[in-house]
Formats: C-alpha cells, structure tokens, sequence
C-alpha cells in the first residue's frame, strides 16, 4: 500500500516538531491527541520516568506482545540563563565541536513564539553536556531558564522524493510506527502489537534503560527498535529500502528475532518484487536495541538510512578539517519510509503471538535447574 497524502503529513508534521532529551512535551502532546482520536481502541499508559505504551484495547492475554519502539527525543539546546539578548546553553545530544560558533539557532518560548539567536561561544569540555553562550537578533522578555533551542533551518519539505527536516531521528521512525499501528488497528490478528516510546535516548538510553528495570515493559515481550541511522553510500544507500540492522557498535542484536525478521522480509520481497529492504550491521552508532537485550529483553532494530546525521552536514571531511562545519537538515528517502512502514506491518502479522510461552520457559528454566543441581551433586561426589 503506498503512502496516502495524510500519512505523508503526518511525517512533515512530526517531524517539525521541536523536541530534545528532557524536553519531550511537544511530541509528547501530539502522541497524546493521536491515541485521544483512536481511544475506542487504545490504551495509553506512562511509567514514572514519562515512557509511554500503547496497547490495543483487546490485547490478548498470556501471549508474547511484539512492541515496536522509537525515542520521543532528538539533539538540541537548553536555556541555562538570559540576561538581555544573552543566553547561556546546554546542548543535549552528540554534534562535534566545528558546528557550533557561528550558527544560528531557533529558541522556542513557553508560548511556542521562535526567537533568533546565533552561538558566539563553545565549552566543549563542560559536563554533563557542552555549554554555549548565544546572543539574540533582540531582546525577548519571555525566554526562561528551561525553554528549547534548535539549529535555525528550514520549513520541513518533501523534495524529490526525500523528506528534509529537523529532525529525522527519531521522529520519522515515530512517524511509521504510528502510520504502520494505524493500518493494524482494525486487523484481529495484530492486537499483541503495541508501542513503546522512550525519552532521553541521546543522552544515554535513560527512558529505555528506567523502562527496562522498572517492569513497565510487558513480560515476555519482543522489542522492535526503530532508529535513524547514518547511511553510507557505498554499503547503506539511501533510497534501497529501510534496513534490518543486526547490530550496532556495541552489539549484535537477538539472533532468534532477527534472522525470524529477515526470513519474513526474503519472503515478502520474493513475493513483491517492489519491496525493498536492506540487511546491515551499521555499527556508525548505537541504539536502544542494544540496551534492552542487555536488560535480558529479546531485540532487535529496523532503521532509515539517514542523510545528515544529527544535522552535521559533511561529517567526514568537517572532522578532518577540510570542510567548515555546517548544520542542516536531516533527510530520507520517503521510498525508505514507506519500506519501513511495510516492515512493520509484515512483522505484526508474521512474528505470531506464542500462547505456549510461558510453559516453554518454565521447562527450560526446570532443566537448567536440574543440571546445576546435577552438577553440584558430582562436584560434592568428586569430593
């Protein structure tokens, strides 16, 4: 099924929207006026650190749900102090120190009005987090100590088939996930299917990690990761499809939800040859998928081919020197949208819900207790 033109929108919509580690409200708000529309079906819940999760209504009980999973943040400033047309910052995310002095930023009020600013200063050895001084186009009363800040670009576009904008990771991820759930809805076979949206995953996975030891995540659950992750035109084009990512530089994802993803996929290209998809490890970055299976959860991801990560236009040659730093952008290819819409939709209804679950694994955790018992008994034995 192709994107139909409100399914589009909604990709510029959410994608516009200003948002950064902590500061989440706004994307936050809009998620929340989406499950408003669909209540008769969902239900929303939130954890204490502000995670949120979306279920079906008519979830069936005892079988493993399958949560597909984006983060609600993206790399961006925080006001730290004003004083006329000053600003002190922090910046919340990982954008190298060459993008910094010099650019222009967006500073959005408590009222959503965007004030102009340009940074004058970088501390890039400030901890927890990089500290600029910026100065306003002119003076703005209504700025406070807690108000976002962006880089200044331009109005979201979809131009030649690339959707350019704020802020692609992890919003147009986001954006599939609520196209992809939409499409579910009303399909009995899908209501184990659910959403999980983290906060503060640039800095650190804090909303992944609190939703991983804090039992909000359903037992038993399988976790379907999406991310934005930096294309490499030689080995992850843009525009071949979004990618089932193995691993990142810190981990090979679950094995078992992986390669059960990639035989669901092989089929369905092999079927529609308009399918696309990609098979890579992407180990540019890491993600959440990484810290869940380290919290013992079944994980695995599926990723955009992302131009412009983290609005660094050039990173290659910005970082060796050969290029000033400019921000940007982000893009993707809509082509790549629609593919990871599919994906999804392919592993709702191919991942099947397993009633028997729970009786696997208590069998097997009854045989592996039986062999460590075994074992002490020959070590006492051995005596």
């Amino acid at each position: 099924m192709t994107l139909t033109a409100h399914e589009r929108s909604l990709a510029l919509t959410l994608t516009a929207i200003p948002t950064a580690a902590g500061l989440e409200d706004r994307v936050i708000a809009f998620i929340e006026g989406w499950c408003f529309v669909r209540s008769a079906h969902l239900r929303l819940r939130r954890d204490d650190g502000g995670n949120m999760l979306i279920t079906h209504r008519k979830a069936p009980r005892r079988v493993r749900p399958l949560l597909v999973t984006a983060h609600l943040d993206h790399p961006a400033f925080v006001v730290r102090g004003v004083r006329d047309r000053e600003l002190e910052l922090e910046f919340r995310g990982g954008v190298h120190e060459a993008y910094f002095v010099g650019a222009r930023l967006q500073v959005i009020d408590g009222d959503d009005r965007v004030h102009h600013a340009r940074i004058t200063r970088l501390d890039a050895k400030a901890r927890p987090f990089k500290r600029v001084a910026a100065r306003l186009a002119r003076a703005a009363p209504s700025l406070r100590s807690g108000d976002l800040a962006r880089w200044d670009l331009p109005k979201p576009a979809i131009r030649k088939g690339m959707l350019h904008t704020h802020a692609c990771d992890d919003l147009a991820a986001l954006a599939a996930a609520l196209v992809a759930f939409d499409r579910l809805l009303t399909q009995p076979g899908a209501r184990h299917v659910g959403l999980l949206f983290t906060r503060a995953e640039e800095v650190g996975f804090v909303g992944a990690i609190h939703a991983a030891r804090n039992g909000f995540i359903p037992r038993g659950a399988r976790l379907l990761c999406l991310e934005n992750s930096r294309s490499f035109p030689h080995d992850s084009p843009i525009g071949a499809g979004a990618i089932l990512r193995v691993g990142d530089r810190l981990s090979v994802f679950s094995p078992h939800l992986t390669n059960a993803l990639g035989e669901l996929f092989t089929a369905a290209r092999e079927k529609d040859p308009g399918f696309l998809f990609q098979r890579k490890l992407m180990p540019g970055g890491a993600c959440e998928a990484t810290a869940f299976a380290t919290h013992g959860l079944e994980s695995t991801c599926l990723c955009l081919p992302l131009g412009n990560y983290h609005n660094m236009q050039d990173i290659d040659a910005t970082v060796a020197g050969r290029k000033r730093g400019r921000v940007g952008p982000e893009f993707v290819s809509m082509t790549d949208f629609e593919s990871l819409v599919r994906m999804i939709e392919i592993a709702a209804t191919g991942l099947k819900p397993d009633a028997d679950w729970r009786r696997g694994s208590m069998k097997l955790m009854n045989r592996l207790h039986g062999q460590h018992r075994g074992l002490l008994k020959a070590r006492r034995a051995a005596r």
